[in-house]
């Protein structure tokens, strides 16, 4: 029907009809979203604050004290730069490198040494539970007995090594009965030696379990796949295990940095107080309630720890990949 130059067609009355609704459905179709994120952010909110109390206040507390004055006898609230030029002092003398770089040098080589030995262990260890061990409840009787030194503190696991490394102790004496050396080593016990064993064998299992939970979620339908298409065992590893296994492997290494990077008990033990490491500067000067120094160390290990983590986050998107 037409009247005064307009026209309604009689295909065009439904959709006039159905206009108001519209609107109508967008509306309620954007308070379920609200709703939605509230309920979401309401159930996040304990574990936020959480987070908040025991994270970020205990950071920002220990940020606001590197800032603070010290002396023998009291900390000064009053805000200062010196504890940061303390700690970075001489370190623009490339010739001879200050105690802070030659510190983290030290730590960085038993954080690589360490990372390097518990990925070999930790990823062969997984791929065995992972393809070889068929039955769900020999896997999780063999998660059991990787987890029982924890039952146990990590000074003790470590003293337990002494009896064992010691000058007299059972390596140096058996070598020695079979006479395939003629005096006892001495390198076995308070050496950098003893210090990556120790932190191999407390912090492999971090790396054992996220590669095999990243293991199991593999289709075994894509190694049947390489291996009809002629793949040996190492191209199907190479191939096809260790990409997807990315993510975890990439989550046990930055267990395994963060643990060793802020050490302190392992080095002190095993390396018979005499091998220095950032951890163990900050503890010791916050023994010597130096704690504003001991702040501003905390703080720039903390940025190099996040450094770290950062430019592993950028060789593997985590959340993609997860």
């Amino acid at each position: 029907m037409s009247r005064g130059g307009g026209a309604v067609t009689e295909a065009a009355l439904p959709a006039l009809a159905d206009a108001p609704t519209v609107p109508a459905a967008a509306a309620s179709l954007t308070a379920k979203t609200r709703r939605r994120r509230a309920l979401a952010y309401l159930q996040a909110a304990p574990m936020a604050l959480v987070f908040a109390v025991f994270f970020l206040v205990p950071l920002l507390l220990t940020l606001m004290v590197s800032f603070w004055e010290y002396n023998e006898y009291e900390i000064i609230p009053s805000f200062t730069v010196q504890n940061y030029r303390d700690v970075f002092e001489g370190c623009l003398d490339v010739q001879n490198a200050c105690t802070t770089l030659r510190t983290y040098l030290s730590t960085l080589k038993f954080c690589a040494l360490t990372w390097l030995f518990t990925l070999l262990i930790g990823f062969t260890v997984a791929y065995f539970v992972a393809f070889h061990v068929r039955s769900r409840n020999v896997q999780m009787a063999l998660f059991l007995v990787c987890t029982i030194p924890f039952w146990t503190s990590n000074v003790i696991r470590m003293i337990s090594w002494i009896p064992l490394l010691g000058r007299n102790g059972l390596v140096n004496d058996t070598l020695m009965g079979l006479g395939l050396i003629a005096r006892p080593i001495e390198g076995l016990l308070y050496s950098d030696f003893s210090v990556v064993l120790a932190f191999v064998h407390l912090n492999t299992v971090f790396m054992i379990v996220p590669i095999f939970n990243s293991m199991a979620r593999i289709d075994r339908a894509l190694l049947e796949a390489a291996y009809d298409a002629g793949a040996s065992g190492w191209q199907t590893l190479w191939n096809v295990v260790i990409p997807l296994a990315k993510p975890g492997i990439a989550i046990g290494s930055i267990f395994v940095i963060t643990l060793v990077m802020g050490d302190f008990v392992t080095v002190g033990v095993m390396g018979g107080q005499q091998i220095a490491s950032v951890g163990k500067i900050i503890q010791v000067q916050m023994s010597a309630l130096q704690l504003p120094a001991a702040a501003a160390n905390a703080v720039v290990l903390l940025g190099a720890v996040m450094l770290m983590i950062v430019a592993m986050t950028r060789l593997i998107d985590l959340r993609k990949e997860l």
